[in-house]
């Protein structure tokens, strides 16, 4: 959220809304992982037990009861800052409680959602600072990559999904047809990194960022990923997988 206020305000400096709007937005998002985490309670007993949760060092009602309050201070803080975040603030929390309750059970639909969830962190901080346009080409990147990131990490956790009867695109459609859906995401993605430097919307420190590093790494990410149906190799793709993001974040800063 702080990277994509400066890039909207082309500064360096952090004014006091956009504070606000990292903090409300960080708040969002633990309060949608402790919902999520409680309703995948008994998934992660198998693919993450060493989580807070499965471990038993809080319990539901605990984990309730902060998720209750992130989710309200994160909707106080929005409202005091316009009424745009306010209602994008307002909106992403009612989705991610959604998403925890029945839409991650709607295959490829609960993948999108997400990787729009995380992209709207980008419209957060840049309709905070006033310049709301700023924030539609980090959000459309963080879309496609978080989409295919999504996949991966469903691809990571067909063991538990499987055992509780909880149906992902991987589950049904197999690791082949996964793969083809993250490549899909991440070319599309290659080839629109390409549009901010034609249309001068980005600079020449974007265009050689991301011609020497960005997409170079996307292939190799993709490669690995064709090579290893492993975990730990699933594993890695995903880490790759964020460590992009973070270049773009660079690139698209430098730019």
């Amino acid at each position: 959220v702080i990277v994509g206020g400066i890039i909207a305000l082309k500064s360096n400096l952090i004014p006091q809304l956009l504070l606000l709007a990292a903090i409300s937005e960080s708040l969002t998002f633990s309060a949608g992982n402790i919902i999520n985490d409680i309703f995948d309670l008994e998934i992660d007993k198998i693919n993450r037990p060493d989580r807070v949760l499965p471990k038993g060092d809080i319990t539901k009602n605990l984990a309730g009861i902060i998720y209750l309050l992130f989710v309200l201070l994160a909707i106080y803080i929005s409202y005091n800052i316009n009424p745009l975040v306010f209602k994008i603030i307002l909106i992403t929390n009612i989705i991610l409680f959604l998403y925890s309750f029945i839409i991650k059970k709607m295959i490829l639909i609960d993948n999108v959602i997400v990787a729009l969830i995380v992209g709207s962190a980008f419209v957060v901080a840049s309709a905070s600072v006033g310049n709301i346009n700023a924030g539609y080409i980090p959000f459309v990147f963080a879309l496609l990559i978080n989409f295919a990131r999504e996949i991966v990490k469903d691809m990571e956790d067909i063991k538990g999904d499987s055992a509780s009867g909880f149906k992902s695109f991987p589950s049904v459609f197999g690791f082949a047809n996964s793969k083809i859906m993250i490549l899909i995401s991440t070319v599309l993605l290659i080839i629109i990194t390409f549009y901010p430097y034609i249309f001068k919307i980005y600079g020449s420190f974007y265009f050689i960022i991301v011609l020497i590093v960005v997409n170079p790494f996307l292939v190799f990410i993709l490669i690995k990923l064709f090579q290893d149906d492993s975990i730990d190799n699933l594993k890695r793709v995903s880490k790759y997988l964020k460590i992009a993001m973070i270049f773009g974040l660079i690139a698209i800063y430098l730019g």
